[in-house]
C-alpha cells in the first residue's frame, strides 16, 4: 500500500486504497469521497425484547462522516475568498517548489497557474481541509460536490504529496 504525505507538514493525507485518478490537467489527484456511518450501529437481529426486561438505554454514538476525512483526520478550514486564497497559494507554491526535485520544477510551474485559476473559478463551491496537524503552512485539500452529486470529490495537489510505501 502507498501512503501519500504532505511534503510541507508531513501529515498523511491519502492512500492508494482509495480510488485515485489523475485530473485532466495533471496537477491533482481526484478522490471520490463516500458518506459512511461510524460508531455504534443498531443491528436488528429479529428478537423481541422481553416485556420483563428493561430496555438498555444505550446512547448511540454513530455519526455520518466522509470516509477520506475520517480515515486521515482531515480538518475542515474556514472558507477563503479570492484574495485570501491567492495569498495562501502564492506562499504555498513557493514552498512546494523549493522541495521539488529539479526535474519536476518546470512541469510544476507550468501546471500550477491553470490549476490555481481553476480553483479560483469555483472558490465558492469549495471546502478546504488541512491534515491532522492543522499546520496552516501545509497543503490544502479541496472538496466539492459535482453537479447533482451526493458525495464529495476531493482534489489533492499531487506535486505536494510524497509517496511512502507502507
Amino acid at each position: 500500500m502507498l501512503i501519500y504525505k504532505d511534503l510541507l507538514s508531513g501529515d498523511e493525507l491519502i492512500s492508494d486504497s482509495y480510488n485515485m485518478k489523475e485530473s485532466e490537467d495533471g496537477f491533482f489527484y481526484e478522490v471520490e469521497g463516500k458518506w459512511v456511518t461510524v460508531g455504534d450501529v443498531d443491528v436488528d437481529i429479529g428478537a423481541n425484547p422481553s416485556a420483563e426486561e428493561e430496555e438498555d438505554g444505550i446512547d448511540s454514538t454513530s455519526r455520518k462522516v466522509v470516509d477520506v476525512v475520517d480515515a486521515f483526520r482531515l480538518n475542515e478550514q474556514p472558507t477563503y475568498d479570492k484574495k485570501q486564497f491567492l495569498g495562501w497559494a502564492k506562499e504555498w507554491l513557493k514552498k512546494v517548489l523549493e522541495k521539488l526535485p529539479e526535474d519536476q520544477k518546470d512541469e510544476f510551474k507550468a501546471k500550477s497557474q491553470p490549476a490555481i485559476k481553476f480553483l479560483i473559478g469555483m472558490i465558492k463551491e469549495l471546502q478546504f481541509f488541512l491534515g491532522e496537524s492543522m499546520d496552516q503552512e501545509g497543503t490544502l485539500i479541496f472538496a466539492y460536490y459535482a453537479d447533482g452529486a451526493s458525495e464529495p470529490k476531493f482534489l489533492y495537489p499531487k506535486y505536494a504529496l510524497q509517496e511512502i510505501k507502507a
